[in-house]
């Protein structure tokens, strides 16, 4: 298990991903992450914001997007709560799958663990498929291996042929 930039082992972090494609999007990554803070989840470190072109549904806006590591004693389901707590604090409305949103909250790794019931999977499971997932959770934590496997995510990324643009933004930052 690798340790990343801060001192923190793998072991104790959690990598939650956030997008907005509508509004403010700075604003509303920012106050998700308010939010979160205001309940007890601490950040850690968080990447840089980037302009990316959606995936799934391509007419709509392009997203912002981060990764931020945080610290939580929230398990897995409680965490996942909270995120959409954060959600609904954001006005986010239930619209069609990969169709545009004011803020998505997800959970990517929980402390380097594997978990998977019906509400949840972690790994999320399509992270790995995702430049705009990966590129900001590598530039925070360059070394992270994928759970239970003696992989890293860089080397994912750098074999990924997904053809999505993610770019880190020069018009918002953190």
């Amino acid at each position: 298990m690798c340790s990343d930039r801060a001192g923190e082992r793998e072991s104790d972090l959690v990598y939650l991903g956030l997008g907005s494609n509508l509004g403010e999007r700075d604003e509303q990554i920012e106050a998700a992450l308010a939010f979160l803070e205001e309940r007890g989840v601490g950040i850690v470190r968080r990447s840089s914001l980037y302009e990316t072109e959606p995936v799934g549904y391509a007419d709509q806006p392009w997203y912002l997007n981060a990764v931020v590591a945080v610290r939580t004693d929230l398990p897995p389901l409680e965490l996942l709560s909270l995120c959409k707590e954060a959600e609904r604090h954001g006005n986010r409305e239930e619209t069609f799958r990969f169709g545009p949103r004011t803020i998505d909250v997800d959970i990517l790794l929980y402390k380097g663990q594997v978990y998977r019931d019906d509400d949840l999977q972690i790994p999320h499971p399509r992270m790995h498929e995702r430049r705009f997932v990966l590129v900001p959770l590598v530039e925070i934590a360059p070394g992270i291996e994928v759970p239970g496997k003696q992989r890293q995510y860089a080397d994912i990324l750098a074999g990924l042929d997904e053809r999505k643009k993610v770019a880190k933004s020069k018009e918002h930052v953190f």
